[in-house]
C-alpha cells in the first residue's frame, strides 16, 4: 500500500520519526534508514528538535521528543473530562469549596472541568476560564514536573520559587495564598496520565478566611486522593 499522503515534506518527516521508533538513531544511520537524502534528512531532523518532536541525547544521536508524549498525554483529555464530574463534585462536597480540574494550554491553564460550591461566597471559575501559569497551586503543580529547562523558564516573573515548587514534588501536591486574587486560597494536586507525566491539575478554591493560612493541612489529603482517582480513570482507560 502507498505511505504517501501527497505531501512530500510531511511523509519524508514521518519517515524520520519512523526511524526513530527504533531507539537512539545517528545521523548516518537515520539516513539509512529513510533513504533520503543526507542534508534532507539533517534539515528535517532540526527542525523536528526545534519543535520538540525529536531532541538528542548526550551522545548526540537522534531520539523522539518530549513533545510526543505531551501530544498522547493529551489525547486522554476526553477521558479526564468524562471521568471528572463525580471526582468533582465528592471533592467539593468533602470541602465545603469549588473544585476545578486545570490543563495547561501554551502559556495558559485553562479550566477544562469544575464544580462550583452552590452558595455562600466562593471563587467561581467557569469552564473555559484561562489563567496565568506565574501564579495559583494548579500553576504550581503544572510547571513542578516539568523538564529544566522549561522550569527555569516558568520560572520567570513568577509568584512562586524554584523552593516551593521543590516542596510541591516532595509534598505531593501545593498551596496558594493569595497569588492568583487578593483574598483567595487553593489547594491543587497532580491528575498523571498513563505514562506517569503530570497532564493537568485538580483544585479546590475559596477565600482564605474560610480556608486558613494554611489550606493545605486542612485538605490536601482530600485533593490527592482526588488526583489519585482521576489518575487511575485514565489508566484504566488507556488499558
Amino acid at each position: 500500500m502507498d505511505s504517501s499522503s501527497g505531501v512530500g515534506v510531511i511523509d519524508k518527516a514521518a519517515q524520520v520519526l519512523d526511524a526513530l521508533e527504533a531507539g537512539p538513531t545517528t545521523l548516518a544511520q537515520l539516513v539509512a534508514a529513510t533513504g533520503l537524502a543526507r542534508p534532507t534528512v539533517h534539515r528535517l531532523a532540526l527542525a523536528l528538535v526545534h519543535h520538540r518532536l525529536v531532541s538528542r541525547d548526550i551522545q548526540g544521536r537522534f531520539v523522539l521528543g518530549s513533545r510526543l508524549v505531551e501530544l498522547a498525554s493529551a489525547a486522554g483529555e476526553d477521558r479526564l473530562i468524562a471521568s471528572a464530574g463525580p471526582v468533582l463534585l465528592q471533592l467539593r462536597d468533602a470541602t465545603g469549596e469549588s473544585a476545578q480540574i486545570f490543563r495547561r494550554q501554551g502559556e495558559w491553564r485553562v479550566c477544562v472541568a469544575s464544580a462550583e460550591r452552590p452558595v455562600g461566597l466562593r471563587d467561581t471559575i467557569p469552564v473555559g476560564t484561562q489563567l496565568s501559569m506565574k501564579a495559583g497551586s494548579a500553576a504550581q503543580v503544572l510547571l513542578a514536573w516539568e523538564d529544566h529547562d522549561r522550569l527555569l523558564e516558568g520560572l520567570q516573573h513568577a509568584r512562586f520559587t524554584p523552593t516551593v515548587l521543590a516542596g510541591v514534588r516532595r509534598r505531593g501536591w501545593a498551596q496558594s495564598l493569595g497569588e492568583r486574587e487578593p483574598g483567595v486560597a487553593s489547594v491543587s494536586a497532580p491528575v498523571r496520565g498513563p505514562s506517569g507525566r503530570v497532564i493537568a491539575a485538580v483544585s479546590i478554591s475559596g477565600p482564605i478566611e474560610r480556608l486558613t493560612r494554611q489550606p493545605g493541612r486542612m485538605h490536601a489529603e482530600v485533593v490527592c486522593n482526588a488526583g489519585r482517582l482521576l489518575t487511575e480513570a485514565l489508566r484504566k482507560g488507556n488499558d
